[in-house]
């Protein structure tokens, strides 16, 4: 398994992480890859990175979706990140993604993968790991 760390900027930020998959894929070859979130207020998503306005968008409209006013129960002090826990569930914490022949993602010409922060700024890992 490898790591990739970022620092987000924003309470929601939608960083296009398709360069660190590819920079910590190196030679390594198998029939995919899992790029996995191991935090509960983050997610992880495949979608158009021609545009950056799309991971704008993505911010906009889950917070629009999961509003913060809503009458939460899960409130601690300090921590009052509820709303940001059914964020990252909605995006999920995984995707895999095939590899072809010579290693490379088997990405669609407009796709990308997205690193997903609903509870930042903070700092991140990301675990890529290669299946066989």
């Amino acid at each position: 398994m490898r790591e990739i760390r970022l620092r987000t900027a924003r309470r929601s930020h939608v960083v296009d992480i398709t360069a660190d998959v590819r920079e910590v894929l190196g030679d390594e070859r198998g029939s995919a890859v899992l790029v996995y979130v191991p935090h509960t207020t983050a997610g992880v998503t495949i979608n158009e990175h021609a545009d950056p306005a799309v991971a704008r968008d993505f911010e906009a409209a889950l917070e629009l979706m999961v509003e913060d006013g809503w009458p939460w129960e899960h409130i601690e002090p300090g921590e009052e990140n509820a709303p940001t826990h059914v964020r990252a569930a909605l995006m999920g914490s995984s995707v895999v993604v095939p590899l072809r022949d010579g290693g490379s993602l088997a990405l669609g010409t407009w796709q990308g993968i997205f690193f997903c922060e609903f509870d930042g700024p903070r700092d991140r890992t990301v675990c890529v790991s290669v299946m066989a």
